[in-house]
């Protein structure tokens, strides 16, 4: 199943799939820097108690993104 990483919950994880067609160019480069690959698995480590941001690990290191970042990428759970 297709979900996007934005709705996952803190302990979920699954495989980065791809980013969807919106958002910003230079996100999408600055998050393939940062490991976001396709095939990269991907956990939601925890999500702030007002929903924003989210820690995310990715390539065995933590990074945080807000949801509006997050939204755009694809993840298989």
């Amino acid at each position: 199943m297709i979900k996007k990483l934005n709705e996952l919950k803190s302990g979920e994880s699954g495989t980065l799939v791809s980013y969807g067609s919106e958002g910003d160019l230079e996100l999408k480069r600055h998050l393939l820097g940062m490991g976001f690959v396709k095939g990269a698995d991907v956990e939601v480590e925890k999500v702030a108690p007002l929903g924003d941001p989210m820690q995310i690990k990715v390539k065995g290191y933590s990074v945080c993104l807000r949801k509006e970042e997050a939204k755009n990428i694809e993840i298989e759970v």
